[in-house]
């Protein structure tokens, strides 16, 4: 199953990097060029081992439907989201939270798989780890730049 990962620091505490990674308002926020909707499940607030939520979005032109569970939890040293349906044959994200010396580190760990064998592997290499990537980079930007303005 491919992964990507992305790293970043951001100067504020594990608690309000924890928080803002699971908050469904901010995760849309972060990430409103793809439109993503909470439309089922856990909508708003701060999402909990256990809970689910439904994302409408768009990539590549296309609507997709993500129904997510988070599947491991361990305040605020990290959770982990699984799909539960979807698009993906499989999808898991990872989101550690380290104390370090010039802040909170936050890893983001996402391992995922397209279904139609040999063609899913094909864009899965070629085409959706760098997007991944991206939309990681993005959020992680977006976590760092709310969470350094609320510290």
């Amino acid at each position: 199953m491919p992964l990507t990962e992305y790293q970043t620091v951001v100067n504020a505490d594990l608690k309000t990097c924890f928080d803002l990674a699971r908050n469904i308002e901010f995760h849309s926020k972060s990430l409103k060029r793809h439109n993503i909707i909470p439309i089922e499940g856990r909508t708003t607030g701060l999402i909990k081992c256990g809970e689910i939520v439904t994302f409408e979005s768009k990539h590549f032109g296309f609507v997709r439907h993500v129904t997510l569970k988070i599947t491991a939890y361990d305040a605020p040293n990290y959770f982990i989201v699984e799909m539960t349906s979807g698009f993906f044959k499989s999808f898991k994200h990872e989101y550690i939270f380290h104390e370090g010396e010039d802040g909170t580190i936050v890893i983001n760990r996402f391992y995922f798989e397209l279904p139609y064998g040999v063609l899913g592997k094909l864009v899965n290499v070629l085409v959706l780890k760098k997007y991944m990537r991206k939309l990681l980079s993005l959020r992680a930007k977006a976590l760092k730049d709310r969470a350094e303005k609320n510290t």
